[in-house]
């Protein structure tokens, strides 16, 4: 009796402090968080979530589960956390990605994902009610595929990175109520207060400088019931992740408490962060500066005639209006040192543009695909490298990011994202012996669909980018399709009618009204979609010469194919048996849509989506038929009198992606 007396009251007694958890760092010296990913404890005291590096995450967890209720039905309990941190960028004004403060029902939060993910989901499980995560997120980027308001902002998410409610960055004044903004990337230290109200059923979450009292007004409130979103146990900690911007993240000191208010931090004992900027000159370097200069001056006098030549070697062009571009401007040396000299060994790729190296920059240790574009003329140019600037602040999944350019005497360089798998077309073509199967191809259609339909439609601006082929569609490590290649990209206002007049592009992929007005539109971007979709699924190249004489044209070939009643024909003997019927078949007959040569026959990018998802049916061809009979395909209109003014070889040597522009700055765009 007495030892089962004992054990109830230990039970007791154990779940009395799991119900009413208790905890407070003032840094980290000696403390036993759980780490994972990248994150660790500096020397002096700080949580250091990430470091200077490219697409990682880290986190830490309280070691322990914390009970957030009694049982599986019941309400969640109170609770409150505080804590301060800081978030340190490269770039005064870019940063790689936020921090979040999660209650999750693991530790490590495993399979998750960096960049806009934040290491708290991935693409299959974001937004999935079994997830169980609740979390505050400081969100330094705006990702429009999760309906971020700005580059800047506090949100509070339920299962999903699509923000509950979200508020940007500041917090009010006491007494005036005023609102003050925040920079979040500002590397200053801030302090965040986070409140669940357990009776109310509302979480409220403030923010302020670390030298200003907790406001008394909230800067965002939610009202939900948490209690069938957290389990009995959770695990609460922090979680980030990097971008491609060199970014780290601090925590300085923690607080929590359940059923009741957490522990004021001890400000004074919070350990010191990194020196920002160059570190003061010590006693000695002033006191003996006079002696240092005078060597200093012995020294550079031998050195003038090699500082001269090398300050030649890498002279670039910088005029007035580009100041305002800051991060987006590399220097020319950097990118030499970077591709070792653009040597012919880290020469990755040529086109009708410009050739591609790969690179390392040297601080950052980032792999990056820099492109040489020729050109002899100004005019734009200033036009140009806005758009381009512009282009580079575009962020989806499926879309190779544009970091940035350079100028220097005539050429322009423009900075990637470098993608080790290379361009989707020596998967078609150039490698006998590799290529890719159905799985692999469809999921890749389904990418470059997506990227296209976030430029037409979700992005702040209409992006049309005008050279949609699969030597433009590059491969991730993880054989994910990415468009890429925005250097013949056109930018204009939702709304408003885009004023090209030059023809820009690759033969084969050009809509017969382009050929005729010059004039390039989302629904020309859709055609040449649908040569990319037959290019895919037939392994064939758009325009293929098949006799000195003749070349034979896959959408004529294709739409044969379908009229005697077996499309299927049509598909890469490469594939074998191993795809799906219905999914080739669907290919297909929606890149027979796309290649219609009246615009208006042909399906939005956003109609695509939901046409390859199955989340709408696919029409019948023989329902978009011309009284004349059959579908009127581009060559047939317009496109036989332009194509013939290019000769033979032209076709011949279409691997070498030929474009129908001279120049890409040679004129006006």
């Amino acid at each position: 009796m007495c030892f089962r007396f004992t054990v109830l009251l230990a039970l007791l007694i154990s779940f009395a402090a799991a119900c009413d958890v208790d905890f407070i760092y003032n840094g980290f010296r000696s403390s036993k968080l759980s780490l994972d990913g990248i994150a660790k404890f500096t020397s002096n005291g700080l949580l250091k979530l990430t470091n200077e590096t490219w697409r990682q995450k880290g986190q830490a967890f309280y070691p322990n589960p914390v009970n957030f209720k009694n049982s599986t039905n019941g309400s969640v309990f109170s609770f409150a956390t505080t804590f301060v941190f800081a978030i340190i960028s490269e770039y005064p004004n870019l940063s790689g990605h936020g921090i979040a403060f999660v209650i999750a029902p693991t530790r490590g939060l495993p399979g998750t994902l960096p960049s806009q993910f934040l290491g708290l989901f991935n693409d299959s499980n974001n937004g999935n009610a079994a997830n169980h995560v609740v979390a505050v997120e400081l969100d330094t980027i705006q990702s429009n595929e999760f309906a971020d308001i700005n580059e800047n902002h506090v949100g509070i998410d339920i299962n999903g990175l699509k923000s509950d409610k979200s508020f940007p960055a500041g917090y009010y004044e006491d007494g005036t109520r005023q609102f003050r903004n925040l920079t979040l990337i500002s590397g200053q230290r801030m302090q965040v207060w986070v409140e669940y109200h357990g009776l109310e059923k509302r979480m409220d979450v403030t923010l302020a400088p670390i030298n200003v009292p907790k406001p008394k007004t909230p800067l965002l409130s939610l009202s939900r019931d948490l209690s069938s979103i957290l389990n009995n146990e959770m695990y609460v900690g922090f979680s980030s992740s990097t971008g491609s911007v060199l970014t780290s993240h601090y925590v300085l000191g923690w607080s929590f408490k359940i059923n009741g208010q957490a522990q004021e931090l001890t400000l004074s004992q919070l350990p010191k962060l990194p020196r920002l900027g160059r570190k003061k000159r010590s006693r000695f370097l002033t006191i003996g500066l006079p002696l240092i200069l005078v060597s200093s001056v012995l020294a550079a006098v031998s050195g003038v005639a090699y500082f001269i030549r090398r300050k030649r070697k890498f002279a670039e062009v910088v005029e007035d209006w580009e100041l305002e571009y800051g991060p987006h401007r590399f220097k020319y040396k950097d990118l030499y040192v970077a591709t070792k000299g653009f040597k012919d060994k880290e020469l990755v790729g040529a086109g009708g543009f410009g050739r591609v190296y790969r690179g390392v920059l040297p601080t950052s240790k980032l792999e990056i695909a820099v492109k040489r574009v020729s050109h002899e003329s100004r005019q734009g140019m200033k036009e140009f490298v806005a758009e381009i600037v512009s282009i580079g602040r575009l962020r989806h999944r499926n879309l190779v990011q544009l970091l940035g350019y350079c100028r220097r005497k005539g050429e322009l360089l423009l900075v990637y994202d470098y993608m080790p798998n290379g361009s989707l077309d020596k998967y078609l073509y150039d490698q006998p012996n590799v290529t890719l199967n159905w799985r692999q191809r469809f999921r890749v259609i389904k990418g470059v669909a997506s990227g296209l339909f976030y430029l037409h439609e979700e992005w702040d601006q209409v992006v049309i980018h005008r050279d949609v082929k699969a030597s433009n569609v590059l491969l991730d490590g993880e054989l994910n399709g990415r468009l890429g290649d925005f250097g013949l990209a056109r930018l204009y206002d939702h709304g408003k009618d885009p004023q090209t007049t030059r023809i820009v592009g690759t033969l084969g992929y050009l809509a017969p009204e382009h050929t005729r007005t010059g004039k390039a539109t989302p629904l020309t971007d859709v055609f040449a979609f649908g040569a990319f979709l037959l290019e895919v699924a037939c392994g064939r190249r758009p325009i293929q010469a098949q006799s000195p004489t003749e070349d034979v044209i896959l959408i004529d070939w294709v739409y044969s194919c379908w009229y005697k009643g077996d499309i299927l024909e049509a598909k890469d003997p490469k594939l074998g048996t191993d795809y799906v019927a219905e999914e080739v078949e669907l290919v297909l007959k929606l890149g027979l849509l796309c290649s219609h040569s009246e615009p208006e026959a042909r399906p939005t990018m956003r109609q695509c989506v939901q046409f390859l998802e199955g989340d709408i049916p696919l029409p019948e061809i023989s329902s978009l038929t011309l009284s004349s009979g059959g579908l009127a395909f581009a060559h047939r209109e317009g496109f036989d009198d332009f194509a013939m003014s290019y000769t033979s070889s032209i076709y011949k040597g279409f691997s070498q992606s030929s474009s129908v522009a001279e120049s890409l700055l040679s004129g006006g765009r």
